[in-house]
């Protein structure tokens, strides 16, 4: 049967009242009406899923198969919300960082309108003071149990987003329509909780091959879609076109097994911080490990007198220009390649290089021929020059550092009888910091 990796789904949404008996069955009256096409091989349902509501086969279904099919005028987006038009006249005044903003002030709009089209659809939301996400964490609880794997940055960086785009643009917007905003939505709590929402359960319609240099199209609310939950291993997928969105079956789908989709290539630090769940080890095949491209410097400048810091510090800078490296960026891990290998690549042969092969590397301007030279698939890490793999391997140690438990006391936390005693959040935690362990330990054995 199913896996237990998911996004965790709650009783009690928003949008459905205490005395509303089967909110799956008012959503599916509201897909009949509105267009939303349900295959009759699947089910929403709370049976058979991993927890909360998803979707399952009620018979078996053939990869191809069509599982549903939505109408873009079900879709809930900036553009289809009953405020769209004003919306778009103040398009410019509602520009931010995220992108999100004209969205999320159509969901503040909807969830409080009595006659929102939407309505029946946010019944099947999770109630929105019981999301997940680390950002809702306790901030000891989150530094302690993720410590080392990138997770409490990132969510820093996001509530000082949220907080300042809601004091500089989202609430002056509601108070100057008093009409179509009512006092409880103008709340900083719930404006977080709608980002958690929209980072967890929107869509973002891919651009077109020739449109690379285009802004990233804006997120939408997709019915039905989002109620599918996320493996690596998935067995279906939407697909896009003028007229609607399709969901379609990618493998055979036994009955009474549950339709999972993908929100991409995650890794389980990205899982958690943007969906509020990992997938247990070792389902997550696109899972990584962050090497922080600083590190790699500071690997470099252990043990050496000032002269040659002062060398190592000036290709650093050269790196810099060559848009290599960064102080916040990170080289990427994974179970079998090194993602970011260009840029770990360059680095590690210029930190390495001699006096005279940076002169020639430098008159280059970083350009040379690389064909035939070493490889960054993890397979052919051994393969590696020595000095290449010296500063790799002592990189991957300083990394290590930064957690506050070893590879051994985690494994011990994921033995059967101390597993099931640990609470939720910090099942979650340990399933990220394992992964990423094991992917770096991995690779520091091939570098010895």
């Amino acid at each position: 049967m199913a896996t237990e990796a998911k996004r965790p789904r709650v009783a009690g949404p928003v949008g459905c009242s205490e005395a509303d008996p089967d909110p799956v069955a008012r959503f599916l009256s509201w897909c009949g009406q509105v267009g939303l096409e349900l295959s009759p091989k699947v089910a929403v349902s709370r049976r058979g899923t991993v927890a909360g509501y998803g979707m399952v086969a009620r018979e078996s279904v053939q990869a191809g198969e069509l599982l549903f099919t939505v109408p873009r005028a079900a879709l809930l987006s900036q553009h289809t919300s009953s405020i769209g038009c004003l919306l778009e006249r103040e398009r410019g005044a509602l520009q931010s960082q995220s992108g999100w903003v004209p969205l999320l002030l159509a969901l503040l709009h909807e969830l409080q309108a009595p006659a929102s089209l939407w309505s029946p659809y946010f019944a099947l939301w999770p109630e929105l003071d019981r999301l997940e996400h680390p950002m809702f964490w306790p901030e000891e609880e989150r530094r302690r149990l993720l410590q080392g794997t990138g997770v409490p940055q990132a969510v820093e960086k996001d509530l000082a987003n949220i907080r300042s785009e809601y004091q500089a643009i989202v609430l002056p917007f509601m108070e100057a329509h008093p009409d179509l905003f009512s006092p409880w939505v103008r709340s900083l709590d719930l404006y977080q909780q709608l980002v958690a929402l929209v980072m967890a359960y929107s869509f973002q319609e891919p651009l077109e091959e020739d449109d690379d240099e285009k802004e990233p199209n804006p997120p939408l609310m997709v019915p039905a879609a989002d109620i599918l939950n996320h493996l690596a291993n998935h067995n279906a997928n939407l697909e896009y076109s003028p007229d609607c969105l399709r969901m379609v079956a990618t493998q055979p789908i036994p009955k009474d097994h549950e339709i999972f989709n993908t929100y991409g290539q995650m890794a389980n630090w990205q899982l958690l911080h943007m969906y509020g769940f990992a997938e247990p080890y070792p389902g997550n095949t696109d899972d990584t490990a962050d090497i922080q491209m600083v590190t790699v410097r500071e690997a470099a400048l252990q043990g050496k007198a000032e002269t040659e810091r002062l060398v190592l510090y000036e290709r650093w800078d050269f790196l810099c220009q060559l848009e290599m490296v960064g102080e916040e960026g990170a080289f990427v891990i994974g179970w079998e390649e090194v993602v970011t290998e260009e840029e770990l690549t360059t680095t590690l042969k210029v930190l390495c290089m001699s006096a005279e092969e940076f002169k020639e590397f430098k008159d280059q301007d970083g350009w040379e021929d690389n064909r035939g030279e070493d490889s960054l698939m993890i397979s052919d890490i051994p393969k590696l020059r020595a000095s290449w793999k010296r500063l790799l391997r002592d990189s991957i140690l300083l990394t290590l550092q930064a957690y506050a438990t070893d590879l051994k006391t985690e494994q011990d936390l994921l033995s059967k009888e101390v597993y099931t005693k640990l609470s939720w959040r910090e099942q979650q935690a340990v399933q990220v910091r394992y992964g990423q362990k094991r992917i770096l330990h991995n690779l520091l054995e091939l570098t010895s």
